[in-house]
């Protein structure tokens, strides 16, 4: 299985400390099943760490007309909202959000090229709060077709993600289905799309990042 970059050192801080953890118990308990029972729950927890930072092979949906799911997830709001970052116009907000279960990895959901960048420091609000969104720290693109038509693609971090990472840099191009960014630990993606985008996904729909198509232009 193939795991992602951004899991290299949290995997091997974590076997490093669960291993250190086991031999100091080993040396102190002196009842063995009892080291047995919490070697099993280190394996289970190292075993959800691998998980976490999983890259399972997919084949991206290429389509110049489709806007794709950026994320894994679910589909939590699907609403007409001021965006007040970059547009500072109405848009259609469609919001992603990922449960640790969930592969964290982000794609690019359109091809084009990079019209804006910012990275946001902010609070740790739990990722489906209304207001994370604006509050929580987050990052910022803005993607532009061939046609000229911008979306706006916003990772959020929530009450358990600690660390965003965005690969992207402003006026490079962007390749759909390629990776862009990842975010540790439990999160939520916004899209921004223009007013008359055709809207496929519905409300509690689960998505696959550069798999399932979000909405048309």
């Amino acid at each position: 299985m193939k795991l992602n970059k951004e899991g290299t050192s949290v995997i091997i801080l974590s076997a490093l400390i669960i291993l250190g953890l086991l031999a100091l118990l080993n040396s102190l308990i002196p009842i063995k099943w009892i080291v047995l029972i919490l070697a099993i729950m280190g394996i289970v927890l190292f075993g959800l760490i691998i998980w976490f930072f999983r890259m399972p092979p997919r084949t991206p949906v290429i389509d110049d007309n489709k806007i794709i799911a950026p994320s894994d997830g679910k589909v939590v709001i699907i609403e007409k909202v001021h965006e007040p970052e970059y547009f500072k116009d109405e848009r259609i907000q469609v919001s992603i959000f990922m449960s640790p279960l969930n592969v964290h990895a982000q794609w690019y959901p359109i091809n084009g090229k990079v019209n804006y960048y910012k990275y946001h420091p902010g609070k740790y609000l739990v990722a489906w709060h209304p207001k994370s969104s604006t509050f929580n720290e987050r990052s910022t693109l803005v993607l532009e077709n061939k046609e000229g038509q911008e979306i706006l693609v916003r990772q959020i971090a929530g009450a358990v993600a600690r660390r965003i990472v965005t690969y992207s840099k402003e006026g490079e191009n962007c390749k759909q289905g390629e990776e862009f960014g990842f975010i540790k630990f439990g999160s939520r993606i916004d899209l921004f799309l223009p007013l008359n985008s055709k809207i496929v996904a519905q409300l509690q729909d689960k998505v696959q990042g550069s798999l399932t198509t979000i909405a048309e232009f």
